[in-house]
């Protein structure tokens, strides 16, 4: 998938006069691009390719993808620059197949024929050309599609900690996503970082069984892999996605799975340079790193395909002030918590939805994207839950005997709620199943509870009133 032939100029050295981790000096450079592709060659005759990472007046510093055992800072060590920054084949048939952290099909297939090469690096979207994200992305995970929606070009980080679900949520997510509308044509990529043979296995079976694999894009990057290679998986993975949605108008869902694993590789390789570290050894610019992944979700005015984005990543001790949740939830725009203490009770997937929040879920809600009942059995559900857990810790200390019928019914309600809204297992639900288990669990409450909701809307969809079903509503008003 690597694409160098279109070369500007080559130029061969046998100037490398030190190596640290995967990094090879060399020295005596003239010329030398930065990003340009390098190809290293050892004494044994074995190839590598590395790419430029630092340009100075007289020497430049290469990243090897293959690492670095074996080579040598003898004559016999040529270091080749191609005039050429890494770019990847593309065509229409790289949907339904798999590919390894760098780009190479591991799935016995074909090598693509390519109708593009694309940098991938990608190019900065002008402010002024972007498009508000709107409409809704079912996800068939209730918790996500009633109380914190998924909007077409949003970056909607999920985050979860050790030994939480996440995998099991990232591929349920790949695996039912979907836009409302017949004609609208969606893909996922799926781009899984640092991850075991195990759970890479697993991604790819889960996707083969369910037929899922057909809309499908896989960048594997697995844990034994190369730390350099670590850091441009994730951009392969974006700049095909760039290639669907801006020349065959897909609507794609690019799911990046650990960007925890991507922080400690980016580490990894700053600590080889030497660099003076910042927060927890993390380097100074590992916001402005992690701002150019994330900033290649969204809409461009004048074209139909959208980029949307889920970043997953763990949270180290579930310290949501680590640095990479913490300047993830700068750049992204809400985030889908996994919480330990539901995972605990069996409930699966266990997203919590009050410490979660869709910033842009009010864009791609209401008639002419679900329901027009969506935002206030939202904030109804979410007021009545919270009501509830709080009961919960009342009971811890006076007692269930304690409490008024009031409290009994919110106890009620929160018990159910987890039990019929959060705990649905592998199930895909639909948008209208969601909102009528919504509107099932707001009637255990007595209607004077339902401040949020507006008199007519409880008059018409109430299930004590309701007398037709609720189905998505897509014409606009």
């Amino acid at each position: 998938m690597v694409e160098s032939s279109k070369l500007s100029s080559t130029r061969t050295y046998h100037t490398a006069t030190d190596i640290q981790g995967p990094l090879v000096f060399v020295e005596k450079t003239r010329d030398v691009g930065f990003a340009e592709i390098v190809k290293i060659t050892g004494p044994d005759g074995t190839d590598r390719t590395g790419q430029v990472l630092e340009i100075t007046e007289n020497m430049a510093v290469v990243q090897v993808f293959e690492g670095t055992r074996g080579l040598d800072v003898s004559e016999k060590t040529s270091i080749r620059f191609l005039g050429e920054t890494i770019k990847i084949a593309l065509s229409n048939d790289i949907l339904g197949r798999v590919f390894s952290g760098k780009g190479d099909p591991i799935d016995g297939g074909p090598a693509i024929v390519p109708d593009d090469y694309w940098d991938i690096t990608g190019s900065p979207i002008n402010p002024y050309a972007r498009q508000y994200p709107r409409e809704f992305i079912q996800t068939g995970i209730s918790t996500i599609d009633g109380m914190n929606t998924l909007v077409r070009g949003q970056k909607l980080p999920l985050f979860s900690g050790s030994g939480l679900p996440h995998n099991l949520c990232a591929a349920q997510i790949a695996r039912q996503a979907k836009v409302l509308g017949e004609e609208e044509e969606f893909a996922v990529i799926f781009c899984a970082m640092g991850i075991t043979a195990e759970e890479a296995r697993f991604f790819r079976n889960d996707f083969e069984r369910s037929g899922a694999l057909e809309k499908v894009v896989l960048f594997l990057n697995l844990a034994d892999d190369p730390a350099v290679e670590r850091l441009i998986t994730p951009r392969f993975a974006l700049t095909a996605a760039e290639y669907l949605a801006y020349e065959h108008d897909y609507h794609m869902l690019v799911i990046l799975t650990d960007m925890t694993n991507y922080a400690e590789a980016l580490r990894e390789i700053s600590a080889a340079r030497e660099e003076v570290p910042g927060r927890r050894g993390y380097p100074g610019y590992l916001y402005s790193d992690l701002a150019t992944i994330y900033e290649r979700a969204g809409r461009i005015i004048g074209r139909k395909g959208t980029i949307t984005q889920m970043p997953i990543l763990t949270m180290p001790s579930d310290d949501k002030t680590h640095p990479v949740p913490d300047l993830t939830g700068y750049i992204t725009e809400g985030q889908i918590i996994l919480d330990r203490g539901l995972h605990r009770k069996g409930l699966f997937p266990p997203i919590d939805p009050l410490p979660s929040l869709s910033r842009l879920m009010k864009e791609a809600i209401g008639r002419g994207y679900t329901h027009e009942s969506h935002r206030e059995v939202s904030d109804s559900c979410y007021a009545g839950y919270a009501e509830g857990r709080n009961i919960r810790d009342l009971v811890a200390v006076v007692g269930e005997e304690a409490l008024t019928p009031r409290d009994r019914k919110y106890l009620e309600f929160a018990d159910g709620f987890e039990q019929k809204m959060i705990n649905q297992g592998n199930e895909d639900r639909a948008i209208e199943d969601t909102l009528t288990t919504m509107w099932d669990l707001l009637s255990i409450l007595p209607e004077r509870e339902l401040k949020r909701c507006k008199p007519d809307t409880i008059q018409k969809w109430h299930p004590s009133y309701r007398t037709e079903p609720i189905v998505p509503q897509l014409e606009k008003e």
